[in-house]
């Protein structure tokens, strides 16, 4: 059985009137959206918060020895050159990890079940390691080392 509805003058008019509305407030929130998301990637907006982890790898060679690797995660970030970024490190792996970003003049030290915030403008395009100095290559269960890409 077929159904068919019919709409009055009045019945129509309301439906158009709820359909611009609808229409609308979708343009408006797509705009909102489309707006927040460019001041977030602009180098005039707000700052930008990575997060970032201190991680271990853990395992037991063929002959009972054991051996571990620590790492940041994740290991390359990307951002635009002008961008102001906020790094919030939370150390969830060994015990402290003094680092330095080298090429930027920053350094810190991330704690075990604590965060270390560090903040600063992307001026230069290039790629800049953090570098955790506990761990800093293979003969100290490193190397702790991630990667900053600020792009043009």
């Amino acid at each position: 059985m077929t159904k068919v509805y019919v709409l009055s003058q009045k019945g129509l008019k309301g439906l158009k009137i709820g359909a611009a509305a609808v229409l609308l407030a979708g343009a408006a929130l797509l705009f909102w959206e489309r707006e927040t998301i460019r001041a977030a990637m602009s180098p005039s907006g707000p700052e930008r918060t990575i997060q970032l982890v201190t991680g271990e790898f853990k395992s037991t060679t063929s002959d009972g020895k054991t051996i571990e690797a620590y790492r940041w995660d994740p290991g390359t970030i990307y951002m635009k050159k002008g961008e102001r970024i906020r790094l919030s490190i939370y150390g969830v792996n060994g015990a402290s990890h003094p680092f330095i970003i080298e090429g930027l003049n920053i350094k810190g030290e991330v704690k075990k079940g604590k965060e270390t915030v560090v903040s600063f403008r992307a001026a230069k395009p290039g790629v800049y390691r953090i570098i955790c100095l506990t761990h800093p290559d293979m003969a100290h269960n490193g190397p702790m080392v991630g990667y900053l890409v600020i792009d043009e």
